[in-house]
């Protein structure tokens, strides 16, 4: 699916459209062997503490005050 939707933008990359993306290779070969998946929720464990803490600055939530 992603390949059609690349080779998709190429066609309008060609009809003028400089806005279009150009069909990645590489990206669609990573897709192919298994590659994490490049979309989704990326909810980490201080974003979810400060979620159930209701803090307001993700610094509150960091366990180690160096990294602070």
């Amino acid at each position: 699916m992603q390949r059609r939707l690349l080779e998709e933008q190429v066609k309008l990359r060609d009809g003028g459209d400089e806005e279009a993306m150009f069909l990645d290779e590489s990206f669609l070969g990573a897709l192919e062997y298994g590659m994490p998946p490049v979309s989704g929720l990326g909810l980490g464990i201080d974003r979810l503490v400060a979620i159930i803490t209701n803090q307001k600055n993700l610094r509150d939530t960091i366990l180690f005050p160096l990294m602070k």
